[in-house]
């Protein structure tokens, strides 16, 4: 079946939206940036901030992972000469950073949150437990998931759609530059056309540059369905979290 014809088999046929009770919400550390070259724009997190205090005020248990790139980058690190472990963990480090820029944000909103980290560093986060995740999910708290899985050699994606998995979250948000997977990059090429929906074997298949493919193999093989939208508009975190149509969503085409 072609993309077109795929896409059109699955806007009449594929699963509708719904509230979600439980979210994972993928931020990438570039997207903290504002109109900074490096580091945090506290106003980013602020604005992060007030949408997911929204989707928390409407009943959605929320976890957060939030990338690592607006500071270090490990993959790029290791391409100009670093050994791959070392620059990973590096980049692991940098996620702690932004996930404690969150939390600050949050907690100014009134939202009351949590960081674990999967790295080990009890004098500025909780160590990343299951259980206790889940548990400080079932009590209101947003969790933000830090240090990615805490093994080099896997992105932030790939840490996003596990922890997904692992807290029973019922769908995987990704917050992007843009709202939703186009046929071809949109600032590259402005007669793009977007996606309503995708299968995850045709993002596999055409390599779009959505998630890894890791990450994008383990939501197909347990199921979790995945929302790409544009993180800027206003409101589109709880507009998602409540299953309007946002954006892109990618599943298996199950109805």
């Amino acid at each position: 079946m072609s993309p077109a014809l795929a896409t059109e088999a699955l806007s009449a046929d594929g699963p509708s939206r719904g509230r979600y009770r439980r979210i994972l919400l993928k931020i990438s550390g570039e997207a903290l940036l504002g109109n900074r070259r490096y580091g945090v724009d506290p106003a980013v997190c602020a604005f992060i901030a007030g949408q997911v205090g929204a989707a928390r005020n409407d009943g959605v248990e929320m976890a957060i992972v939030v990338g690592g790139g607006n500071i270090f980058r490990g993959l790029a690190a290791a391409a100009k000469g670093m050994d791959r472990a070392t620059a990973d963990y590096m980049g692991m480090l940098a996620t702690v950073m932004n996930a404690l820029a969150l939390q600050d944000a949050l907690e100014k909103a009134g939202v009351d949150s949590r960081v674990m980290s999967a790295i080990a560093m009890n004098e500025v986060a909780e160590p990343y437990i299951r259980r206790r995740a889940m548990r400080h999910l079932e009590k209101g708290r947003v969790v933000l998931l830090a240090a990615g899985t805490g093994n080099p050699y896997f992105t932030t994606d790939t840490a996003a759609a596990l922890r997904a998995v692992e807290v029973g979250a019922e769908v995987l948000l990704k917050a992007t530059k843009v709202d939703g997977v186009y046929t071809a990059d949109p600032l590259l090429h402005p007669d793009a056309q977007r996606h309503e929906r995708l299968l995850y074997s045709q993002v596999l298949a055409d390599r779009l540059a959505v998630l890894d493919a890791t990450a994008i193999s383990l939501c197909m093989e347990n199921h979790l369905p995945i929302v790409v939208f544009d993180l800027n508009e206003p409101d589109n975190i709880r507009r998602a979290a409540m299953g309007e149509d946002v954006g892109t969503l990618i599943h298996g085409g199950d109805s």
